[in-house]
């Protein structure tokens, strides 16, 4: 005997399939706009919140529409990716970051001229300065 709850969950999947799986851009964009609604109360939500995570994750993956932003995350360093997410929440330039160094330093770093990275000082003072984890830069 199949229980009742089987029958519920097949009910929302037919009214909601891009819960478990998006197929199309007006199911990526339906989706959007449901997690928008989830997360405004996400203790209450936080079940779907996962699951419809999973399903525009997925799909960010594999779209064609972000081949391009994927490859180019796929090959920038995750150190550097940070950095220039906390530049941009902080409205800094490379002359804001005495962290790293003179604007020069902070600008190779960034673009990566002769192999320049962030070193575990540098890592350490970032840190220090926004408040965040090391881990973040790993």
């Amino acid at each position: 005997m199949v229980s009742p709850a089987v029958y519920q969950i097949r009910d929302a999947l037919a009214e909601l399939p891009f819960l478990a799986h998006i197929e199309t851009p007006d199911d990526y964009e339906r989706a959007l706009e449901l997690m928008d609604q989830l997360v405004d109360d996400y203790e209450a939500n936080k079940t779907l919140v996962e699951i419809l995570a999973v399903s525009i994750e997925r799909w960010e993956d594999h779209a064609g529409e972000f081949a391009d932003f994927n490859a180019a995350v796929a090959g920038t360093d995750r150190g550097i990716a940070v950095l220039r997410t906390l530049m941009v929440q902080h409205g800094l330039g490379v002359a804001d970051l005495p962290e790293i160094g003179s604007k020069g330093n902070v600008s190779k770093i960034l673009n990566g001229v002769d192999g320049k990275k962030l070193t575990r000082n540098h890592i350490e003072a970032l840190c220090n300065r926004f408040g965040v984890s090391p881990a973040l830069f790993f």
